[in-house]
């Protein structure tokens, strides 16, 4: 069993944090020791690093509670928690699309300041480079 700091430093999060997910609904698991204290088991670190990944990729903590309160239903849940982290990977890949871009755009105006003339102001800001 782990205490909340342990996973707050396995997971690179704060017992603040964990606190709050608890909170929010979002540790229903979690059980209580006799002076009332969180521990948590291996069962429930892979869950809290599952919140901190769906978190980390943008899902909002109301849909990461929809996706817990399916997980504790149980098994005949299992398509609608599919179709949940089915689309959530489309966003995480828009997600991923769109950042590549951005690198495309911060990349050219680093070849800008790379090359001979890159000092000129409307160089560094055309819109044609942008696009």
């Amino acid at each position: 069993m782990y205490t909340i700091n342990e996973v707050a430093d396995i997971c690179n999060i704060s017992p603040h944090t964990i606190r709050f997910y608890d909170k929010e609904g979002l540790l229903p698991f979690v059980s209580r020791n006799s002076s009332g204290s969180r521990q948590f088991s291996d069962s429930d670190l892979n869950v809290i690093k599952l919140i901190c990944c769906l978190k980390n990729t943008g899902m909002q903590i109301k849909d990461i509670k929809n996706y817990i309160d399916l997980v504790m239903q149980g098994p005949q849940t299992n398509s609608q928690r599919k179709q949940i982290m089915i689309d959530h990977r489309k966003e995480v890949l828009n997600q991923i699309d769109n950042l590549k871009k951005n690198l495309n755009i911060i990349d050219l105006k680093i070849a800008l300041y790379d090359s001979d003339d890159g000092s000129s102001f409307s160089k560094i800001f055309s819109e044609q480079e942008v696009k």
